[in-house]
């Protein structure tokens, strides 16, 4: 949320040093430096980073001309960080100042830069010291996957121990690995404790016997539903052994309802799964990777003709959140995921979202939906229908070579213009938009505050679309007008405030509604009487009346 005067004055008032640093920075400031600092502040819980401020109370709001495009700071902050950090322009009487939002950082972790874990001490930053790291880093409790469980080495299936080995030696590149006995196997990988079997052992590679006496709720179980009707499943399976056992049974019982959508686009034909294997088997190791095996319940994973839904125990783990979950990292069992992690199954013990994400995105399905998750269980719905074709096609003039090197926001940047949702959108997409610009991929209307973004003309012409330019170019523009007209048609002769006009038009800035007012009068549409607060906007007597006979007589035919 945007700052308000109120809570401005709140942050000038408080002490330096409580969550606050303030930077006169008049001219310029270091982009390294305000990294480092971003990296202090949220290791002391988040705060504020402030330029265009006197450091000395009481202070004064001297301006700062550092970092004109926050967009681009904000990007680098996330490629050096891979953290969402909000970098906000305010005004306070005419003065530029530069809010920089430092969240938090998550229990257990902290944040480092080029290998640096900082702290702030006085007027400069220093690393920190074991101590404190240590603290950090006891802030979460015990890994319960790392736990050892009441079973010996004889009840994990020997065969899944081999296949284990296989996928291990594969993923490091070592041949050798695969040669290990099992005792050796398991020790090196971490799965046993105090000699015996951990709970990641006994989920990833136990017997179905030995689940059901010391951990039945680790099974996954799926249902089909060829409708929305309640009632019994038209299919119904129940799966409970090592997942390494599962994981490809699972997706090969999805793929039995996998139908594809099929779009010609001019000389073009688009064969889509309804369900995509990358996505589905991404959500899937989320789920047996970040559920809470302390709740008793079970996974349940529910396909319908053009949606799964997967429903796992326990909330999301602490700090993880919908909003931030392609973001940040907190895993709940972090020796399960490691392990998953040696055998190939994830890139590295994350959260996996981001490939969902993007693979909704190039195939314009609706993204990832976690919508009914409570602090109980984690819904998440993956919507299937493919939506915009001619999305595809754009894409893939992009070129396989330029979208590998985009970043997830890239993705939703672009995902957020195909589909005209308002602007100015959230921090960490509007922050990619002037990358996009700079390479040619969108196109910019307006400067400042009001700037608005859409697809460029170039690829819009390559896949035959230029109609579509066009209007989304010059649409908007004159609806806009014509609201404001409409507007002031209703109010009649007691007129409008600015205030009252930005409600009729939230996506725009003040100035951009000013704008339109300004060329609105130009075109002898409207007046304006007083000025400043006290200005209010009136339709000129010439639309009015106009306006009036038609409401009373209704419109005049054509002559002929």
């Amino acid at each position: 949320m945007p700052t308000t005067p109120e809570a401005f004055q709140h942050l000038i008032s408080a002490p330096e040093g409580a969550r606050i640093e303030f930077k006169t920075a008049g001219n310029d400031y270091s982009l390294s430096r305000l990294v480092e600092y971003c990296v202090a502040l949220a290791n002391e819980g988040g705060g504020h980073f402030i330029l265009g401020v006197s450091d000395l109370r009481p202070r004064q709001v001297v301006g700062s001309l550092a970092f004109p495009e926050p967009g681009k700071v904000e990007s680098h902050l996330y490629e050096r960080l891979r953290h969402r950090i909000p970098v906000e322009e305010y005004f306070h009487d005419g003065r530029r100042v530069l809010i920089v939002h430092v969240p938090s950082r998550l229990p257990g972790k902290a944040w480092s830069v080029d290998g640096k874990y900082l702290k702030r001490a006085g007027e400069s930053l220093v690393g920190m010291g074991d101590v404190d790291l240590q603290q950090i880093f006891a802030e979460i409790g015990p890994d319960f996957t790392a736990e050892p469980c009441p079973a010996g080495i004889e009840t994990l299936d020997p065969a899944l121990i081999a296949d284990f080995r296989r996928r291990w030696a594969r993923k490091a590149r070592n041949p050798r690995l695969e040669q290990l006995s099992d005792l050796v196997a398991l020790t090196d990988a971490d799965l046993l404790t105090d000699g015996r079997p951990n709970y990641a052992a006994l989920i990833l590679l136990g017997t179905r016997a030995a689940l059901t006496r010391h951990l039945g709720q680790a099974e996954i179980v799926f249902e089909y539903r060829s409708s929305e009707a309640s009632g019994p499943a038209q299919d119904r399976e129940e799966y409970r052994s090592g997942f390494l056992s599962l994981h490809e049974a699972l997706w090969q019982k999805i793929n039995l309802r996998n139908d594809r959508q099929s779009y010609q686009e001019d000389f073009f034909r688009y064969d889509i799964p309804t369900f995509d294997e990358v996505a589905i088997r991404e959500a899937i190791l989320n789920a047996v990777a970040h559920r809470d095996y302390r709740h008793g319940g079970s996974i349940f994973i529910r396909q319908y003709a053009r949606r799964l839904e997967i429903v796992s125990p326990g909330g999301f783990p602490p700090g993880i959140t919908a909003a931030n979950i392609s973001e940040q990292q907190n895993p709940r069992n972090r020796r399960l995921a490691e392990t998953l992690s040696k055998a190939g199954l994830v890139e590295r013990a994350g959260q996996g979202m981001n490939l969902m994400i993007e693979n909704a995105i190039k195939q314009t399905k609706p993204l990832p939906d976690f919508s009914g998750t409570d602090g109980h269980e984690v819904r998440l719905t993956l919507p299937g229908t493919v939506q915009n074709p001619a999305f595809i096609r754009f894409l893939s003039r992009l070129g396989e070579e330029r979208l590998s090197s985009f970043i997830t926001h890239d993705y939703l940047a672009l995902d957020a213009l195909q589909r005209d949702l308002p602007q100015p959108f959230a921090p960490e997409i509007a922050a990619r938009l002037p990358v996009l610009f700079d390479l040619g991929i969108v196109e910019r209307q307006g400067r400042g505050v009001g700037t608005r973004y859409l697809l460029s003309r170039e690829l819009y012409a390559a896949i035959g679309q230029s109609g579509a330019y066009t209007r989304r170019k010059g649409l908007d523009h004159e609806t806009n007008k014509a609201l404001l007209l409409k507007h002031l048609t209703d109010t009649k002769s007691k007129g409008a405030p600015l205030a009252e006009l930005c409600q009729v038009l939230p996506a725009l800035s003040e100035s951009g509604v000013q704008r339109l007012l300004a060329q609105l009068r130009d075109e002898g549409q409207v007046t304006v009487q007083g000025t400043r607060r006290w200005a209010r906007w009136f339709l000129a007597s010439r639309r009015l009346s106009m306006a009036q006979e038609v409401k009373s007589t209704g419109p005049k035919p054509n002559a002929l």
